[in-house]
Order: C-alpha cells, then sequence, then structure tokens
C-alpha cells in the first residue's frame, strides 16, 4: 500500500467541518440552534478522522501506530476531542479555537508529507503491549501540547499585565490529566520492552527523553504545589517542558545517539 487511502479527502472535509463548526458556535453566543449546530459539525469532522483511522487499520490490517506520520494522524484526531470536551463541559470556546488550529497544523503536516504506507510490522511491534502504550502516550501529548498553548496565554496576560487564574488553572487541570497518561504511557513501553527485548528500562535514547519529559512536567507539578503563586515561573517551565516532549517525539530521529534505537522505526 502506497498512498493515504485518500487522505487529503478525508482531511479538508474534517478540517472544512471544524472551522465551519467552531465559526457557527462563535456566532451562535445568543442562538442556541446555531450553537448546536456548530457542535454537530465539529463532531462530524471528528467522526470522519474516525472512519478514516478505522478504514486504514483494516486495509493495513495493523494499527496505524507504526511511522511519526501515524502518530500525527492520532494526535490531529485527539486534539479537537479534547477542545471539544472542554467546550461542552466548561464553554470554553478559546480553547476549542487553539485545539482547532493545532490540529488543523498536523493535518496540513500530514498533508505535505504523505506517508508510503506497508503492511510490514516488525517482531518488537507486534506486542499486545504496542497499541495501548503508544495510544495512551498519544492522548498525552494532545493533553499536554494544549497545556502549552493555555501557558502561552497565560504568560501573554501577565506581561500585558492582566492575569487570569482561570487560565492558570486549567493549565493545571490539562497537565494533571496529561501527565496520568504520560505515566501510563511509561509504565506500558517497560511491560512492552521487557516482553520484546528482556528487560524493562535500557536507558534507550527515546527512553531517556520520554523520562526527560516525564521530569519536566512533574517539575511544573512541583512548582505549582510548592510556589503556587509564582505563576510565570511555572508558565516559562510548562513551555519548556514542551521543547522537551517534542524531542522525544520527533527531535530523537534526528539525533546520532538515535541511529541505533529501538524505537526508531520508520
Amino acid at each position: 500500500m502506497n498512498n493515504w487511502i485518500n487522505f487529503p479527502g478525508f482531511a479538508i472535509t474534517a478540517g472544512c467541518l471544524w472551522l465551519i463548526g467552531l465559526a457557527l458556535i462563535y456566532a451562535g453566543k445568543k442562538n442556541r440552534v446555531i450553537k448546536n449546530a456548530g457542535i454537530i459539525l465539529a463532531a462530524s469532522g471528528i467522526v470522519i478522522i474516525v472512519f478514516y483511522i478505522s478504514v486504514l487499520w483494516i486495509r493495513l490490517e495493523r494499527p496505524p501506530l507504526r511511522t511519526l506520520g501515524e502518530t500525527r494522524l492520532w494526535y490531529l484526531f485527539f486534539l479537537p476531542v479534547i477542545g471539544l470536551a472542554f467546550y461542552l463541559r466548561w464553554g470554553l470556546k478559546w480553547f476549542l479555537a487553539y485545539s482547532i488550529f493545532m490540529a488543523w497544523i498536523f493535518l496540513l503536516i500530514n498533508l505535505r508529507h504523505p506517508e508510503n504506507f506497508d503492511k510490514v510490522m516488525m517482531p518488537a511491534l507486534q506486542s499486545p503491549w504496542f497499541v495501548p502504550h503508544v495510544v495512551v502516550y498519544i492522548f498525552g501529548y494532545a493533553l499536554l501540547g494544549v497545556s502549552t498553548l493555555v501557558a502561552v496565554k497565560g504568560l501573554y496576560l501577565y506581561y500585558k499585565g492582566s492575569q487570569d487564574e482561570k487560565v492558570i488553572k486549567l493549565a493545571d487541570n490539562l497537565v494533571y490529566f496529561g501527565y496520568s497518561f504520560l505515566t501510563l504511557g511509561l509504565l506500558f513501553g517497560a511491560f512492552w520492552a521487557k516482553q520484546a527485548w528482556g528487560h524493562y528500562w535500557t536507558w534507550d535514547p527515546k527512553e531517556t527523553w520520554a523520562f526527560l519529559t516525564w521530569l519536566g512536567y512533574l517539575v511544573y507539578i512541583h512548582l505549582r504545589f510548592r510556589h503556587p503563586h509564582k505563576e510565570v515561573w511555572a508558565l516559562w517551565m510548562l513551555a519548556l517542558a514542551f521543547v522537551i516532549l517534542l524531542t522525544a517525539w520527533f527531535g530523537i530521529n534526528y539525533l546520532p545517539s538515535a541511529e541505533n534505537s529501538v524505537h526508531v522505526y520508520g
């Protein structure tokens, strides 16, 4: 298999539904019918991506989680899910807009860099821990990614001279939730490593950077508990932790030390 199964068609349709839905949600401030129509359209875009992932999974006869492009596909799925869930729960339209904006970025990256799919699964990936490990990690990455956008907004408001406690609390909740998934991802990865290679931890470059990512967000949590009034420090730490996360996810593939990494699959 050497194409995206018409990924551009699915992607553009879903992306447009997200944008139109978001526009209607903003326009329907005093009109429940328009607002609900926007919610339905945004949710429909999510359903389209779910359908595409399902078709891809069936056609490949394996979980579409092997390559960076495939993980980006899951990331752009989780982002609007998180944004819509937080909007429905707390009415945060700007947060939904952030999530859809980020989803579009990853959508465009995948459109710009289409992948050549194949059905090959190396033996190490044929483990029952593979799917939960990667899916849990990507969901955690999505939560922590949008927490960084919240941090940017918090820093902007701070240097503008108008602090908003709701912003830092939202960042806290996203990090606590995302960190729990990050921790589960580490544990699932350790179980997978034990089954595939005989060791829970080998200090592989990917494992090292994953651990550094985990520590980065732990520092943020520590700052929030020990120094609750030093919000700017915490927000800058949150931004730094995301840089470490991106290195663990994307950057590790370009490091010389990762050439022989068992985590670089293609």
